[in-house]
Parts: C-alpha cells; sequence; structure tokens
C-alpha cells in the first residue's frame, strides 16, 4: 500500500464542510453525501458534556454529519444543556436534510454556561450556504471550532492498495488547552471522514488502536476535559474488499493531528516529544513517556533551555513503569537526531558541570524541538509521548480565559 498527503482534510470525496466565526464563537459543519456508519470516543472525565451524551445516542445510527459549536462547551448544564444539544442536531437536520437523530452535534467553550442557541442558528444558517467539498471548506470548519488554538489543524491521506483500489482518510481537529485526553470505550475535538468501507466493529475497533497512540499520547497541560471527542464517519463509497492499510492511514492522520495539537499547545514556544524504550511492556512504556511530557519541571525546563536531566530521571521513577536506575540510558536531540547526546549511559551520569555531554545538552534544549529518548533496558516495550513547554503566556491565557 502506498500513502499519499493530501488537502483534503475532511472533504475527502464524498463529504461537504463549511465554517462561520463570529468572534470567539464559531459553528461547522461536515456532511456525508450518503448515509455514514459513525464511530465515536469520548473523554473519561466522569463530568460529559451533553453534546457527548446525544451524539453516543446517535452513533449507531446512519449518520449524514456532524454540527459544532465553539465558545461555549454546554458542559454542566443539566437536562436543558440536553435539550439545547439535541436542538443543535434538530437544526442541522432542517438545513443539511435527515432527522435529528442522523447527526453528531460537539461543543467546545466555556463549561457552565447555557449554550446562546440563537447564535449557534444564525452561524449553522450561514455556514448551510457556504457548503462545499473543498479544501478551503475544510479548513474554514477547522477554524470555526478553534479556541485558544493558533493555527488549524488538518490533514488528509489518499492510500492506493496493490490491486488498485483507492480510499481516503481525512481529518480536522482542535486543541491547544485543557488536553490531557483519556478517550477510553481544550478542549480536545477531532472529526474525521473516510470514504473507505467498514464494518461498524471494525470502524470502532480502528478508530480506538487510533486514539491510542495519538490523541492519547498528547499531555499539553495534565488536564482531562470535560468536552473531548473523537468521531469517524465513513461512507462506504470508495468499494473497497478488504480493510488492508486502513489502520496505517487512519493512524497517520491521527497522530499528524495529535502532533499538530502538542505543538500548539496554550502558549507553547517548543515541542516536546519522548520515546521510552526497552520497558517491561508497551504499557508501561507509554506510562513513562506521558509522565515526563507532562511533568510541569520537565516543561519548564525545556521553556528556560535548562538541560535539568535529574527532572526527566525523577519522572520516569514516579511515572508507574519498571525503572532500575543501573540500566536506564538518556539522550535528548532534535528531529532526525534523537540520541544527539547522551546524558545518561547505563545509570552513570555523563552530563554534569563543565562536561562536553552538558554543553551540547544546553544546545538542544535551545532548540524549538526537544526529542527525548529513554532506554530502560527491561524488555521488549516501546512507547511515546508528545507535549510542548510550559511557558507564561499559559498562566495569562488560563487566567483570562472568562474575563
Amino acid at each position: 500500500m502506498k500513502l499519499r498527503t493530501t488537502n483534503h482534510g475532511v472533504c475527502v470525496p464524498g463529504f461537504k464542510a463549511a465554517g462561520v466565526r463570529e468572534g470567539k464563537y464559531g459553528v461547522a459543519l461536515i456532511k456525508s453525501e450518503a448515509s455514514a456508519k459513525a464511530a465515536v470516543m469520548l473523554t473519561s472525565n466522569k463530568v460529559k458534556a451533553a453534546p457527548l451524551l446525544v451524539s453516543r445516542e446517535h452513533a449507531g445510527n446512519e449518520i449524514l454529519g456532524i454540527i459544532a459549536n465553539s465558545g461555549n462547551a454546554n458542559a454542566f448544564t443539566g437536562s436543558a444543556g440536553m435539550k439545547d444539544a439535541r436542538g443543535m442536531c434538530s437544526l442541522a437536520a432542517e438545513l443539511l436534510g435527515g432527522r435529528a437523530e442522523n447527526y453528531l452535534v460537539a461543543s467546545t467553550g466555556v463549561i457552565g454556561r447555557r449554550l446562546d442557541l440563537a447564535r449557534v442558528e444564525r452561524l449553522a444558517r450561514e455556514a448551510a450556504r457556504r457548503l462545499e467539498c473543498s479544501p478551503q471548506a475544510s479548513e474554514a470548519a477547522a477554524r470555526a471550532i478553534m479556541t485558544t488554538d493558533t493555527f488549524p489543524k488538518v490533514c488528509s491521506v489518499e492510500a492506493v492498495l496493490g490491486d488498485g483500489t483507492r480510499f481516503h482518510v481525512g481529518g480536522i481537529a482542535k486543541g491547544a488547552g485543557m488536553i490531557a485526553p483519556k478517550l477510553g470505550h481544550a478542549t480536545m475535538l477531532c472529526f474525521l471522514t473516510t470514504n473507505a468501507r467498514l464494518e461498524r466493529e471494525e470502524l470502532e475497533e480502528t478508530l480506538a488502536r487510533a486514539v491510542e497512540q495519538s490523541f492519547n499520547r498528547v499531555v499539553v497541560d495534565g488536564d482531562t476535559s470535560t468536552n473531548d471527542f473523537v468521531a469517524l464517519l465513513a461512507s462506504g463509497k470508495a468499494g473497497n474488499g478488504s480493510i488492508e492499510g486502513f489502520q496505517e492511514a487512519l493512524n497517520f492522520v491521527t497522530q499528524t493531528l495529535a502532533k499538530s495539537i502538542a505543538r500548539d499547545g496554550e502558549g507553547a514556544t517548543k515541542y516536546i516529544e519522548v520515546r521510552v524504550l526497552g520497558a517491561r511492556s508497551d504499557a508501561e512504556a507509554e506510562l513513562a513517556a506521558r509522565a515526563v511530557v507532562g511533568s510541569n519541571l520537565v516543561k519548564s525546563a525545556v521553556f528556560g533551555g535548562d538541560p535539568n536531566w535529574g527532572r526527566i530521571v525523577a519522572a520516569l521513577g514516579y511515572s508507574g513503569a519498571e525503572v532500575v536506575p543501573e540500566k536506564l540510558s538518556l539522550y535528548v536531540g532534535t528531529r532526525g537526531d534523537e540520541r544527539r547526546v547522551c546524558l545518561v549511559r547505563e545509570g552513570k551520569p555523563l552530563a554534569l558541570e563543565g562536561t562536553e555531554e552538558l554543553r551540547a545538552a544546553e544546545e538542544v534544549f535551545r532548540e524549538k524541538e526537544v526529542y527525548i529518548v529513554a532506554e530502560l533496558n527491561l524488555g521488549p516495550g516501546r512507547g511515546e509521548a508528545y507535549g510542548c513547554d510550559l511557558t507564561y503566556d499559559y498562566v495569562r491565557i488560563n487566567a483570562e480565559y472568562t474575563t
């Protein structure tokens, strides 16, 4: 199979999109030209926003599209919030056809405030007039759901199988703060589309695997939102006889979007990627990687350009993964050169005061992208995590979020 990146975003063949913004408020629409199967994954937060609950109810139906708004999370709003989320689905049905239960709904923004349905309706009607299948429409939809994001997150690929069969996978996402998704069976939103044909069980399984190796690896600030939501719509129009290559294509799209979220963390100036090798299991490696990339002390050190590798070692030690200090090796580098500087080799610190290793590590920590590799040397487990530095601007943005 060959993968080729495209500029379709969610507007893969058979799908249209649109988005409209008005200040900090926006509405995005995604429409499938044919009835699609859907798979969804919701936040593990016990306080789940109303639109997520409604989307979970609708996901087993034939789905015609998605309506989403920014500026208000419609979370912790009780029965009124459920009514408003269903009202958004009814509005989508009125504008795009079908019935309310044929639509998924998502929201992002401030928690605990009633949705302004009149504003949502006005923006949705304008979006419906702009609905089209184009890269520009996909980007407009991505911009419409942005909150503190600084750029839209868009990705799509075309897969060409050995027998010549082709299918497309595309997506848009948003997220900059309140990011530590735990999507089990900044809010982080992602809408994915494909014209590939899959059974519903296959759709759910492939989405779960894709989310685990992408969004669940991102830590911006350690907060799991009430509104984290990933939806995948499959129209089946590609006519593929098997799902060969679909997981690879979906993984590529979701991982690209996840890394874009990490790079756009609120106030971020640097991207951090952590790879843990040689853990007892993949699960332990993922635990260790997330602990390092999620450490406020590590994030602060990266922001300040301070190669304080003791903070990395400490995060590995409390992560829950088995760590034997005498077997640990630690490296830092830049993209394509992840093992550029060895800080610790099999338990022996090398990057000490006055050493060439410490001077080289200081150079790495001044870069815009910092890659950390930890070799635990205990087994075959491998894992990764993605994040960003912690800056003064992160505090400012979140100190002023509702004011």
